[in-house]
């Protein structure tokens, strides 16, 4: 079967993380892959994957009627496809999309055309149904892929780096990404030393839909109270939410550091103590919460989906309510806790419940699904 994997975005973040592993995947079960990837995703070479995975590159969602192949194949985006390029794939296509995000509260009709959705965990998937799109009834979950970048590794200490990713399409980042390898060049870049205390780590593209920025605005003021606690930060995002994640953080200034994106995500996780999620509705998943459990990391989240589906309470990790609800009193209990405990979590103790991140278990899940797609093309030939 031919299969083809579309990711059309410009930078690189957990959809692209999935991509990579699904590429791997597919290629495990025995199956022909390419990736149309945009022009101007440099970032894929990096990501170790196999061989004989063929690349296409195009422009936008446009240009893919022009470069898909004769014969049917089975289509999987990763990314929103929008109806006026969709109602100009052919029928003998079989179209079919990953749900790298929850759709509640949003436009479906970015699904109108597709045969199959997938969902990458049990949040999104209630969504899914909600909206009445025909939807894969078990999520996929994902997988910690944590050696997608060994090729990098070795030359990349972490040491401070710039902690923004420019969205080329606006022209105030890409005014910004002129000026700013000047005075970076004016800027120190320390490597990273783990502070004295309790390390708490956001390890994650600073984006919207992690809301970090509404999170600290209520929790800042409570890390304020208990000097003892830091906060590292690993991974860039756009102006704005770079800005009003800065913003939030006011109150602990002296206690935060910003580290940009690195590459060697295990030497991240072994230099933390508990990693901290953001706010739980806009996210589908949280492929860092399966990484950092894998790398022995206890999680900070709120207990809410998708957390609760990622996390084991006591064992991986430790819930607390929405700050939002509460203005972070449970918040601050569990700070208080994390300071009386004689000793951390270690989640791999916890190997049975993490066994199902990994790729193995990943590939079996995927393995009905390569074989619903291969029937479903199989009909489609037979009434041809």
């Amino acid at each position: 079967m031919n299969v083809i994997q579309i990711n059309l975005q410009q930078q690189f973040g957990g959809g692209e993380a999935y991509t990579a592993f699904m590429c791997r995947a597919l290629d495990a079960l025995g199956e022909k892959v390419t990736l149309i990837r945009h022009r101007r995703a440099t970032f894929w070479e990096n990501l170790h994957l196999p061989e004989n995975i063929k690349f296409i590159e195009v422009d936008g969602p446009s240009d893919l009627p022009h470069v898909l192949p004769a014969q049917p194949a089975w289509l999987m985006s990763h990314t929103y496809l929008p109806p006026a390029a969709t109602n100009l794939i052919p029928h003998r296509y079989l179209l079919t999309g990953m749900a790298h995000m929850p759709i509640k509260g949003r436009k479906t009709d970015g699904f109108t055309n597709y045969r199959m959705v997938y969902a990458v965990s049990v949040h999104v998937l209630e969504g899914l149904h909600e909206g009445n799109i025909p939807a894969w009834p078990t999520p996929l979950y994902g997988i910690a892929d944590l050696g997608r970048n060994t090729a990098l590794v070795a030359t990349n200490a972490i040491s401070r780096r710039s902690h923004f990713d420019w969205d080329m399409r606006k022209g105030r980042d890409r005014v910004l990404s002129w000026i700013e390898p000047v005075t970076e060049r004016l800027r120190s870049h320390p490597a990273y030393a783990k502070r004295a205390g309790i390390t708490l780590g956001i390890v994650s593209r600073i984006t919207t839909i992690k809301q970090f920025d509404k999170l600290f605005l209520i929790v800042a003021p409570l890390i304020q109270r208990r000097p003892e606690f830091h906060l590292e930060i690993f991974g860039n995002g756009g102006y704005a939410s770079v800005r009003d994640l800065k913003k939030s953080l006011l109150p602990i200034s002296d206690q935060v550091r910003f580290w940009g994106h690195q590459s060697d995500m295990r030497a991240v996780y072994a230099k933390l103590d508990y990693l901290m999620t953001g706010l739980p509705e806009k996210e589908a998943l949280g492929l860092n919460v399966i990484e950092a459990q894998a790398c022995d990391l206890p999680v900070l989240a709120i207990k809410a989906p998708p957390f609760t589906e990622t996390v084991v309470e006591g064992l991986t990790g430790f819930f607390y309510c929405d700050p939002r609800e509460d203005q972070g009193a449970d918040f601050s209990r569990l700070l208080d806790q994390l300071q009386t405990r004689p000793n951390r979590l270690h989640p791999a103790q916890a190997a049975d419940e993490l066994a199902r991140f990994s790729f193995d278990a990943f590939v079996e899940r995927l393995r009905p699904v390569v074989a619903w797609a291969a029937a479903e093309l199989r009909e489609w030939k037979s009434w041809q």
